[in-house]
């Protein structure tokens, strides 16, 4: 029980700039075992580093905070990400789209283990955030498997390859000794949400190494929130979630081999809109009251990386392979295929799609000390395949059956044959990355990386950064690196025929990609690679004993932002011709179409004490500021008089609006001898979104206020009570013009509300 006692002394904002050893972990591993992200030098704490480094001991914030996936604990936990939970957004409601920086959820690259781990299948195509991009699903990896997760805030693609434009989250799983089991139950204070979530972790340590695994199980129900006239169901998705991870290293002579990987298998059910028993869509003699279609998303994910690494004539030597794969498969029930008449079934497979990637790779690490003056080299290389398809859903999913009426599954038509795609491609890329300790005050490090994509050929990047100490307590750090992120295979080749509904009113949308013949038409070449300039500044201090102070601001400026276009109508001099062949009524795309630039600024304070006894005070305050501007918009000679179907203002506030312009969190943590308590508190600033008739939602600010109480009941078994927005805080009221249709979009701290919640953890 000493173990979980040791966890509640950290703060939990200082999981913003934490670099201790998590108390998980205290028996079987040193965190220099795996290096900080964002330096090659195993011997650099996150302390030292040029640039700001987040080090979250997750198995201890699992215990006191509300949230039971990744996603949300990193949303209470660090101003500078953000995450919600969609409502009406087909397959963006079983997944959370996440930001760092207010960049898009494909412009941070995550690792597992320091390994790039492969993206979603998923392109997200409504809702409120990462509209128009792919992303990674951290919730595929079980939250009770993780010991701690490293955020770099800022630009590392010259280190880690694409996608590392606004920054890189670095996953690290347990290695720990022991079994430990964990529960956990919670509920919305209105009836609804309720979650479970079960999780054991066993590990075993060997002479030659050690095995840890851990399998996971969560529940959650849907919640029911007001949609006034449009929608009699709204609200989130429920979903069960199972996970197993495994963790390895075993000795093999000199070197040390390792394996780690896992499973996932999610199944969500979320609500679709509303058809009333009136709606032209509708078939009364099936459903004489209306209907509520539910989409039910299958979703398969798996991951396995292997290696050996070692001493190979003073190099640290790491060779490693790894496959992962991402399967999304649709189902839609509760529903009809209106042109079918009264023999339509009710129940479709709907298709789905699917993404894989393969790597190998090779770093070289070497540590010169005091011979070489505090110079660290490292060298690599890395090849990469990703391959990404779309397959078709049964016939009657799909088909028009009478061209009078609507055609396929309502609330998700299933993909056609002509969706169909099977479409890969390889990168080849390698780096070389230099740090020297210039003297005890001074750091200087330097990044070179060169990739070649088989489909769009080269693209080299630098970084470079510092950190001087003035004094003891003082340091100053800076870096610049310019960036890029291929677009996703999935922005590339996506295209689907789906219903959307425009102020309540149902309309087919055709989303075309870049090959096809309605963008050919006008004037929309195919898709190339962002590229972005990334700069920061900032200072770190320790004025006194148990206060640590870090400032940094940055401006990261991204050029060709792969966005998802708004509707072009059938009424479109261009467009209209194509559109009335296919019988629908509106058409968007994929497009390199803007530039941005986003500054801002991230501030985190942390302070502990022992007091006297056994008590302990832990406080801390983390705040981001940050402004996104959008400085272009890209058109063509044929689009002229047609910038609000293509980008108008609508879509461009979806784009600024992927982070608030202002995120606080603060918090207090008491620890007296068994018992402990944590109180945070998390600001969200006021954005502003153009709703359907266009007229603007505008969300005020909201504060959220989160209780626990823990308490060891015996050595070994700790109990946890706590409540999550205890004010029961909710997004300014709107109207039902909505992107999703319901009283306010999913923003800020989303649509949960109050929510009770009850832990243990038990070790044996």
């Amino acid at each position: 029980m000493k173990n979980i006692k040791l966890a509640l002394l950290i703060p939990l904002s200082a999981g913003i700039g934490l670099h201790a050893q998590t108390a998980d972990s205290t028996k079987t591993t040193n965190l220099n075992e795996v290096q900080i992200v964002g330096t090659r030098n195993v011997n650099r704490s996150a302390t030292k580093t040029a640039v700001p480094v987040d080090v979250l001991p997750m198995a201890n914030l699992i215990q006191t905070m509300g949230q039971i996936d990744v996603n949300q604990v990193l949303q209470f936990s660090v101003p500078s990400f953000n995450a919600n939970k969609q409502s009406g957004s087909d397959g963006s409601d079983h997944t959370d789209p996440a930001t760092l920086r207010g960049l898009g959820p494909d412009q941070t690259l995550v690792l597992v283990n320091g390994k790039r781990r492969h993206q979603s299948s998923l392109v997200n195509i409504f809702g409120t955030r990462g509209r128009g991009n792919t992303g990674t699903d951290l919730n595929a990896i079980p939250a009770f498997a993780i010991d701690r997760v490293q955020v770099l805030r800022d630009g590392a693609s010259a280190q880690y390859g694409s996608d590392a434009i606004a920054g890189v989250i670095n996953v690290i799983t347990k290695r720990s000794v022991g079994t430990n089991l964990y529960q956990s139950f919670g509920i919305a204070s209105r009836g609804d949400g309720g979650s479970s979530i079960t999780g054991l972790n066993y590990g075993k340590r060997f002479n030659s190494g050690f095995v840890n695994v851990t399998g996971e199980y969560s529940s959650r129900a849907k919640t029911y929130r007001d949609a006034g006239d449009y929608r009699e169901m709204y609200g989130d998705a429920s979903s069960t979630n199972s996970g197993l991870w495994l963790n390895s290293e075993f000795a093999l002579g000199s070197f040390t081999s390792y394996i780690f990987g896992g499973l996932n298998h999610r199944v969500g059910d979320a609500f679709a809109w509303t058809r009333s028993a009136s709606d032209d869509r509708n078939i009364p003699s099936i459903y004489p009251n209306g209907f509520n279609p539910q989409i039910t998303a299958t979703i398969d994910d798996r991951s396995i990386t292997a290696g050996i690494k070692g001493d190979v004539r003073g190099w640290s030597s790491d060779l490693y392979v790894s496959s992962g794969a991402n399967k999304f498969d649709y189902f839609v029930h509760h529903t009809l295929n209106t042109s079918m008449g009264a023999t339509s079934p009710t129940e479709f497979q709907a298709g789905g799609f699917g993404l894989s990637q393969n790597l190998a790779g090779l770093s070289l690490n070497r540590y010169y000390g005091a011979k070489g003056k505090g110079l660290n080299v490292a060298l690599g290389a890395e090849g990469r395949s990703e391959r990404y398809y779309i397959f078709a859903g049964e016939e009657s999913s799909w088909q028009n059956y009478d061209p009078t009426k609507a055609s396929g599954s309502q609330g998700f038509p299933g993909f056609r044959p002509s969706n169909e795609v099977n479409e890969g491609r390889t990168a080849l890329g390698a780096f070389a990355d230099l740090e020297w300790d210039v003297n005890q005050r001074l750091l200087v490090s330097g990044a070179f990386r060169f990739e070649n994509y088989s489909d769009f050929g080269p693209t080299a990047n630098g970084k470079l950064a510092a950190r001087l100490a003035l004094s003891e307590n003082l340091a100053v750090r800076g870096s610049f690196s310019t960036g890029f992120r291929a677009p996703s295979l999935a922005q590339m080749y996506f295209n689907s025929t789906f219903t959307n509904f425009v102020s309540g009113q149902a309309v087919d949308v055709k989303l075309a990609n870049n090959s096809d013949a309605l963008t050919t038409a006008l004037g929309i070449p195919a898709l190339k690679q962002e590229t972005a300039q990334n700069f920061s500044l900032g200072l770190t201090a320790n004025p006194s004993k148990g206060l640590s102070i870090t400032l940094d601001g940055y401006q990261v400026s991204v050029a060709d932002r792969v966005v998802l276009t708004g509707g072009f109508d059938d009424a479109d001099d261009i467009a209209g011709p194509f559109l009335q062949a296919e019988n629908v009524s509106f058409a968007q795309f994929f497009t390199n179409a803007v530039n941005t630039k986003t500054q801002g600024v991230d501030l985190v304070l942390s302070y502990s004490k022992n007091l006297s006894g056994a008590q302990r005070i832990s406080t801390g305050a983390a705040l981001n500021v940050n402004r996104m501007e959008i400085t272009d918009i890209y058109t063509n000679a044929l689009l002229t008089g047609k910038e609000d179907s293509y980008f108008g203002r609508r879509e461009q506030l979806f784009l600024l609006a992927s982070a608030p312009p202002m995120k606080g969190i603060a918090n207090v943590d008491y620890v007296n001898g068994k018992f402990a308590g944590s109180l945070r508190a998390t600001y969200f600033a006021g954005i502003t979104l153009e709703d359907w008739v266009g007229a603007d939602d505008v969300y005020d600010p909201r504060v959220t206020l989160d209780l626990s109480l823990s308490y060891s009941l015996t050595d070994d078994l700790r109990a946890t009570l706590g409540v999550s927005n205890l004010t029961d805080a909710l997004p300014t009221l709107q109207d039902s013009e909505t992107e999703g249709g319901g009283l306010y979009d999913p923003v800020q701290m989303g649509s949960l509300g109050r929510y009770f919640f009850a832990r243990a953890s038990y070790r044996f």
